[in-house]
């Protein structure tokens, strides 16, 4: 891939989202022009995806010599991914609804801030558990 061709996708995948932007701010800003900007960022932006797609994947695919040891290999990074992005997804799901009620607590009665933030805590603990499974994945490898 050419570095020409790859400056000339970034520039106009942030220029897909950085006109639409400009054009509302530079008028008056009603309902309806903010549905035209939007609309314009979507069409631009998912036509740059497309573009650069076709672009990215018109070369040619070679198969890799040992299919069995790569796929495992690629299962291993795969449940490497999963388990960090599960565990921070759930993370913070929990951290959302700890932190809430920790703050409405707190607002009733502030003798209880170090309950509440050993609450959140735990909940933030969630999402290094799946970092440390992440890296015992790996380690495996």
């Amino acid at each position: 891939m050419n570095t020409l061709v790859k400056i000339t996708l970034v520039a106009a995948l942030i220029l897909s989202i950085a006109v639409p932007y400009i054009a509302f701010m530079i008028g008056e800003k009603t309902k309806g022009r903010y549905k035209k900007a939007l609309a314009g960022n979507v069409i631009m932006f998912f036509g740059v995806m497309l573009i650069t797609t076709v672009v990215f994947l018109s070369g040619n695919a070679y198969a890799a010599a040992d299919t069995s040891a790569s796929s495992a290999t690629g299962f291993g990074y795969l449940a490497a991914a999963l388990s960090v992005g599960l565990a921070c997804v759930g993370g913070g799901i929990a951290v959302s609804a700890a932190a809430s009620a920790a703050l409405g607590a707190i607002s009733e009665d502030s003798s209880i801030l170090g309950k509440s933030l050993i609450f959140v805590g735990l909940a933030e603990g969630v999402c290094l558990y799946g970092l440390v499974v992440a890296f015992m994945i790996l380690g495996r490898l």
